[in-house]
């Protein structure tokens, strides 16, 4: 693959936890998390991307919304549980990615807010699309997703070099 063809990272937040006398990353999904987290892996097949990898956090409803919608993918990507996306700024989350291998095209963050949406805006440039509507309108509840496409290399990623070219967040 060449460096000149667009990537794509998906970032996903984990779907809805509960909140069990447990310390927060501990915390499993509640019912309504493990249903929107088939739903948003259909809405991933759908999507037609190919994900080469996922990192994921590795706290329990991070990790417990990866397994439910990844079973919805037609293919399984390699997966690497990363203990450093729990509580990432948008900064460290970018250092993350830039460390990505070369030869990887699509990657899915499965982490946490703030972080996933203020990363999505960091990253994105400031075009207005419907999918920017959308995500202005909806904010980044439990179990949405954003895709961003950029071109370059990973380490070249950075501040407003990528484009929202698709948004989906479960229905109230």
């Amino acid at each position: 693959m060449s460096v000149a063809e667009p990537r794509r990272i998906v970032l996903f937040r984990h779907a809805k936890a509960d909140w069990p006398q447990v310390n927060d990353r501990e915390r499993p999904l509640a019912e309504r998390g493990r249903k929107d987290a088939a739903v948003a892996g259909r809405r991933l097949a759908d999507s037609g991307i190919p994900l080469d990898l996922a990192l994921c956090s590795t706290a329990v409803r991070t990790r417990e919304t990866w397994k439910l919608a990844v079973h919805e993918l037609p293919h399984r990507p390699k997966t690497v549980y990363e203990e450093r996306i729990y509580e990432a700024s948008p900064g460290e989350l970018i250092a993350l990615l830039n460390e990505t291998p070369d030869d990887v095209h699509n990657v899915i963050l499965i982490g946490h807010n703030p972080g996933v949406h203020a990363l999505t805006d960091i990253l994105t440039d400031s075009a207005e699309s419907e999918a920017h509507e959308r995500m202005s309108r909806r904010g980044f509840p439990a179990s949405s997703f954003a895709v961003l496409t950029f071109d370059g290399s990973w380490k070249s990623l950075e501040p407003a070099v990528a484009t929202l070219t698709d948004y989906w967040a479960p229905e109230e």
